[in-house]
């Protein structure tokens, strides 16, 4: 007992002087402006919509466009898609890393049982050494034969291991792994955005192929009354056959750009499809065969830079791999240190298992052991300078996510400015060129115009649909990037312990 009260003392006297060599982790403050710079150009009597920064983004920004389909498209995709399920069981790897991290600073303990049948060979060694076994007397001749007499041994023991982590090696490895865990669930939530971005552009494409197709439908139909007005006149002598072609001519080609939105549209919907973790197949029922686009919010949220790293997934994971980084440091140098390791042993051994557990028949080895390094040529300081090099790339990669994602913002802002006043001006082109097709018919059809004024006004008609119609595609689009680059739609997501239930159950199958 007084050797095991000694033992006891000093592991508290040696985890009393524990300490934690390397540099501590700080989070860090980027410099950032106080207000986003394109917000405040982007309000100069721009039309709508308009950013602002009286309020912070909103969280699960599609909602905003008030689309109860795309609300449930977000939905399937954040339930169903691959790529995020693989995400989760990242996480979960990475959680399993930082426990396997976490053991190696615990004592271990394991168990024996063994059973062996032996016999000395004494005889046979006093005859190597030429020592006449047949001439001893009669007691020493019963010693041997005793000896000579195959025995069993039975034994069970305890082995215990520690080794102290004086210096911090150990619990800057599990800093390093619980950061690597960090960081592993922001690059699913850093997924979960693009996804939620992904999912908005492909919806928004369908709609506008829709939106499109439908102008093309109705612009085939005009123009089938176009072409028979035209060869009514030819046959009462009101018009040439060259109107008459030309008016064929233009219903041909109303009609051949009707495919590839067919084909735009059968993509979108295929895209949609995987994106929620069903095969491309799945969604062709789905969406019906006209939409429009989805208006646009009023007002769009944009808060101010300050947020933007707490808001961001890909900067928290770059934050994180920082941290990871810092304490690897850590664990570099914690290494140049000794190790200090105690070990002990305690067990039962007799040669009758009747008398196996009698206190008498117990053995114990109690003992300490440290390790030096002394020299290893300079592989240890190399990979104190190797760690520091990596932090500091850290540090730089940190600061230009930041400068990355600023930039993004800005981006999306001028182009939410640009494509305002473009989707108006095309509205006015639109606007007029009705008008003046509208009345160009009426002339027509009075005799006061050729066919080639009213051809005329169609393309100009079509191009104009054709272009607002991009435009307003463009603009949604424009929209989910600054959404995107502004964060969110990830803080109500599963948990990792969810993942960690869920995910692992699978994988297991």
């Amino acid at each position: 007992m007084r050797i095991v009260r000694s033992f006891a003392a000093g592991l508290v006297v040696a985890a009393a002087a524990a300490c934690k060599v390397g540099p501590n982790f700080a989070p860090p403050h980027p410099t950032v402006p106080q207000e986003y710079a394109g917000a405040n150009n982007a309000g100069e009597g721009g039309p709508a919509p308009g950013p602002s920064t009286v309020s912070p983004p909103e969280s699960f920004w599609w909602r905003q466009f008030h689309d109860p389909e795309l609300d449930r498209l977000e939905e399937r995709a954040a339930a169903g898609n691959l790529d995020l399920q693989a995400a989760f069981l990242r996480i979960v790897e990475a959680r399993v890393q930082a426990q396997s991290a976490r053991a190696q600073g615990l004592p271990s303990l394991g168990a024996s049982a063994s059973y062996s049948r032996e016999q000395l060979g004494l005889a046979g060694i006093l005859k190597s050494q030429h020592l006449n076994v047949t001439a001893a007397s009669p007691a020493t001749d019963a010693l041997i034969s005793s000896l000579e007499t195959p025995v069993n041994i039975y034994q069970l023991g305890f082995d215990a291991s520690w080794e102290l982590d004086l210096f911090g090696k150990v619990r800057r490895s599990v800093e390093a792994a619980d950061a690597r865990s960090a960081g592993a669930i922001e690059s699913r939530n850093d997924l979960l955005v693009s996804l939620e971005a992904e999912v908005a552009q492909d919806y928004f494409q369908l709609r506008a192929g829709q939106m499109l197709r439908q102008t093309i439908i109705d612009q085939i139909a005009a123009q089938h009354e176009v072409s028979d007005l035209t060869q009514n006149r030819q046959q009462h002598g009101l018009a040439v056959e060259s109107d008459v072609q030309s008016a064929r001519a233009q219903l041909s080609t109303l009609e051949s750009e009707l495919p590839p939105y067919e084909q735009s549209i059968a993509t979108s919907r295929h895209a949609l499809a995987v994106l929620t973790g069903q095969t491309p197949e799945a969604m062709d029922a789905e969406f019906g065969d006209r939409g429009d686009l989805p208006a646009p919010p009023a007002v769009i949220p944009v808060g101010v830079p300050s947020t933007l790293a707490r808001r961001r997934p890909d900067i928290r994971e770059s934050e994180a791999a920082l941290h990871a980084a810092t304490a690897q440091v850590g664990v570099s140098v914690a290494s140049l240190y000794p190790d200090i390791s105690l070990t002990g042993t305690f067990g039962l051994r007799n040669l009758s298992p009747g008398y196996l557990f009698d206190w008498n028949s117990k053995f114990y080895t109690l003992g300490s052991g440290v390790s030096i390094p002394i020299y290893q040529g300079g592989a240890l300081e190399a990979n104190v300078r190797l760690s520091r090099a990596q932090a500091a790339e850290a540090t730089l990669n940190y600061h230009k996510t930041v400068l990355n994602a600023l930039q993004e913002v800005e981006d999306g802002l001028t182009g939410l400015h640009q494509d305002a006043a473009r989707v108006a001006s095309l509205r006015d082109t639109v606007a007029a060129d009705q008008r003046s097709l509208d009345v160009d018919l009426d002339a027509y059809r009075h005799g006061l115009v050729t066919y080639v004024t009213v051809l005329t006004a169609q393309i100009q008609m079509v191009q104009a649909r054709e272009q607002l119609a991009q435009a307003l595609l463009a603009q949604n689009t424009d929209l989910v990037k600054l959404c995107k680059a502004l964060g969110g739609g990830w803080e109500e997501a599963p948990t990792v312990s969810d993942a960690n239930r869920d995910l692992t159950n699978a994988a297991g199958h």
